[in-house]
């Protein structure tokens, strides 16, 4: 093939490609829109969704189509959510898990814009306690013997360490 040919197949693919650019984008729009006319319904999240007492949750409601809304549990109570911007219908919000809620699955309720809006249910898994981190959880306290052979350890190489030093000057000429 010649240089001029090549250039003459990538005009005709590029030329192609930018008139078939409109078609798509408007059968994309046209399929969109029907789309969310179907589903109206917000979708909620906790994150995580398991968690221990005292811990942090976020909460997320898309679709809401208002600047504010709620969120309320037994396990954290009632916590307000805010749309980041004022254009987005996404909102926001997060919340400490009460330390003496109960382990078990728990209801979050999330209501739309004030009372009577559109509400969606989700649930929120607490767990007994903190997640056991660390060598794979394998060790649950420390005690004075562990500190004590930890120590001795140290000092026999510490000792064995100066023991060849000085070794090693003794036979040097």
């Amino acid at each position: 093939m010649h240089l001029t040919t090549v250039r003459h197949l990538a005009a005709a693919a590029v030329l192609t490609a930018t008139a078939a650019l409109p078609t798509a984008l408007a059968t994309t729009t046209a399929a969109a829109a029907p789309t969310a006319a179907i589903n109206p319904s917000p979708r909620a999240s906790v994150s995580p969704s398991t968690v221990a007492p005292g811990g942090r949750v976020s909460l997320n409601i898309e679709g809401c189509g208002t600047r504010t809304g709620r969120a309320s549990s037994d396990a954290f109570g009632d916590v307000r959510l805010t749309s980041g911007n004022l254009e987005s219908s996404n909102l926001f919000g997060s919340a400490q898990v009460l330390r003496n809620t109960t382990p078990g699955r728990h209801r979050v309720t999330f209501e739309c814009g004030g009372a009577g809006g559109t509400q969606v249910t989700v649930f929120l898994q607490v767990t007994p306690g903190a997640a056991r981190g660390g060598l794979g959880g394998s060790v649950d306290r420390t005690d004075l013997s562990d500190i004590a052979i930890g120590g001795a350890l140290v000092a026999t190489a510490l000792a064995t360490g100066i023991w060849a030093l000085r070794r090693r000057a003794a036979h040097r000429p």
